[in-house]
């Protein structure tokens, strides 16, 4: 059975989509990104752009305008509720983790 695109999300495509709850330029995405992260998270351009064409050939993000060369992009509904998703899983996975190893759960 062929593995389901996007149904888990790496860190970098996480961080892109989260960031594109407002309408940013690939370089502002970027930016946003080690600003967020406090350059914990980096991804390069190439890497970027990349997945920024095949959110967009799956409707995750649509593009916004055209200025040049530069290209402005936003989430879309389905991309939320992906992003919502794999927020779920995270925290899922989290909660794992505090169990066991004996951790209390804060509420």
């Amino acid at each position: 059975m062929p593995r389901q695109r996007f149904k888990t999300l790496t860190q970098q495509m996480f961080y892109i989509l989260l960031t594109l709850r407002q309408e940013r330029r690939g370089v502002d995405i970027l930016e946003e990104i080690r600003t967020l992260t406090q350059g914990r998270v980096t991804i390069g351009s190439g890497t970027l752009y990349d997945l920024l064409e095949q959110f967009q050939d799956q409707e995750i993000i649509r593009q916004t305008r055209v200025e040049g060369r530069s290209r402005s992009y936003i989430i879309t509904p389905k991309g939320e509720e992906m992003l919502e998703e794999e927020y779920r899983r995270i925290c899922d996975q989290v909660k794992d983790y505090r169990r066991v190893m004996g951790e209390e759960e804060t509420p």
